[in-house]
């Protein structure tokens, strides 16, 4: 079976600046610098209105929303469907559910904002964009990506650790070992120097597997 190959020079990469758009959604027009406003952003992208997988997932993120905006963070969800689309969606979701989507969806019917972040993978679908997730710092730099088929829901938990992780890890100047979660130890940055390395291996303030692996506690606020 052959497989389209895909034009990698289409979509954004880690440490990339996250390429600004203007877009309709369901909160009107929105420019992506201008919406930031300095803050962190989640933008995901969802295959299709009406569709159970997507109205799990957009739930979850409503239902998450909360715990964003104390991670300083603001959601955008989108999808190559209408505005009509996307507003009868979101009222239907509520009736039913009482769940509201109350953050930005882009109306992407042109495929303008899902081409320009590698959302259209073609080896999965030509028309509907897959299950992306964009973590973009105040900076306006890529910081993450996460990419999930168009199957397969993705995990709200890890979506919330992640980004507290890359918040700690910049604040603090230190690394997250596997599976770390809020109050767990982070990881010391090794030694580069000769005398880095004496000095770690006479520290006793944190714990030490050996010179190039130490953990220590970390007082969040």
């Amino acid at each position: 079976m052959e497989t389209t190959p895909i034009e990698m020079n289409t979509i954004p990469r880690i440490g990339d600046n996250a390429p600004d758009f203007e877009a309709i959604t369901t909160h009107g027009k929105l420019k992506l610098s201008e919406f930031a406003e300095k803050k962190w952003v989640v933008l995901f992208s969802h295959p299709a209105d009406f569709t159970p997988v997507c109205t799990t997932e957009l739930s979850g993120f409503a239902e998450k929303k909360p715990e964003f905006t104390s991670l300083n963070t603001k959601l955008i969800g989108l999808s190559i469907d209408s505005i009509h689309s996307h507003l009868a969606w979101v009222n239907n979701v509520h009736e039913k559910t009482n769940v509201y989507f109350d953050f930005p969806i882009i109306a992407d019917i042109d495929m303008k904002v899902a081409k320009l972040y590698g959302m259209l993978q073609p080896n999965e679908s030509e028309t509907a964009a897959v299950r992306a997730v964009f973590f973009i710092d105040p900076n306006m730099k890529i910081r993450l990506i996460m990419y999930y088929p168009l199957t397969i829901g993705r995990n709200m938990n890890e979506i919330l650790r992640v980004l507290e992780a890359l918040q700690v890890s910049d604040k603090h100047k230190v690394a997250l070992p596997l599976n770390w979660k809020k109050g767990d130890k982070v990881i010391v940055p090794p030694p580069k120097t000769l005398t880095e390395m004496k000095n770690r291996i006479e520290d006793t303030s944190c714990e030490k597997v050996d010179f190039y692996l130490a953990k220590k506690d970390l007082k969040l606020d």
